[in-house]
Order: C-alpha cells, then sequence, then structure tokens
C-alpha cells in the first residue's frame, strides 16, 4: 500500500501561483510514477501530469505545458506541481496518484485531494 496527502492548495487570484505537494508513505516511493489529476464541480477528473520514478520523464495535458511544473524529491517522498499563471478554469480538487510505470491513467493508489480556487 501507498498513503499519499496532498497539500498546498488555497485561493489564488488569476494568473497567480501555487505550489501543491503529495507526500507519501508506504512503499518504496522511487519505485512508481506520479500523477496528478484535477476534477472540477459537475466535471470528471482529468489527468494534469505525471513523472516517472526517476524524475527524468514527465507528461503533461496541453493546457497544463508552459504553466505548470511537475518534479519530485525521492529523498523526502514527496511530488510537486507548481502551477503558473493561474486561470479560473484551473479551479478543481487536485489529487495525487501512484502506479508503477509512466501514464495518464490506470492508478492505483490516490490522495484524499487538494481544493485549488483561481478567482477572476
Amino acid at each position: 500500500q501507498v498513503q499519499l496527502v496532498e497539500s498546498g492548495g488555497g485561493l489564488v487570484q488569476a494568473g497567480g501561483s501555487l505550489r501543491l505537494s503529495c507526500a507519501a508513505s508506504g512503499r518504496t516511493f522511487s519505485n512508481y510514477a506520479m500523477g496528478w489529476f484535477r476534477q472540477a464541480p459537475g466535471k470528471e477528473r482529468e489527468f494534469v501530469a505525471v513523472i516517472n520514478w526517476s524524475g527524468r520523464n514527465t507528461l503533461y495535458r496541453d493546457s497544463a505545458k508552459g504553466r505548470f511544473t511537475i518534479s519530485r524529491d525521492n529523498a523526502k517522498n514527496t511530488v510537486y506541481l507548481q502551477m503558473n499563471r493561474l486561470k479560473p478554469e484551473d479551479t478543481a480538487d487536485y489529487y495525487c496518484a501512484a502506479r508503477v510505470g509512466l501514464a495518464t491513467t490506470n492508478y492505483d493508489y490516490w490522495g484524499q485531494g487538494t481544493q485549488v480556487t483561481v478567482s477572476s
């Protein structure tokens, strides 16, 4: 089992920045690719970004490219999502997730989420 706890969400004005963190415990963190997902009210959950076990490979949804950066610190068992130039449409609950292998779907472990609200 892998336990995941997100933090760093909050209220920010459009154009601002937030950094989300996800602390992992349980099994060896560096065995897993780590992803960020989000779910806006009334919408389905969607993929945002993923980073492979070493941090060398990443994938982003198109709307996140150039604004969001995913990173990880395996020594701290933590993955981050730096979000810049935030837009109101980024408002959602953000979740981190873990799986073996770099992919945008089929994650095995999920955190409880952290809320991000971007005001216009």
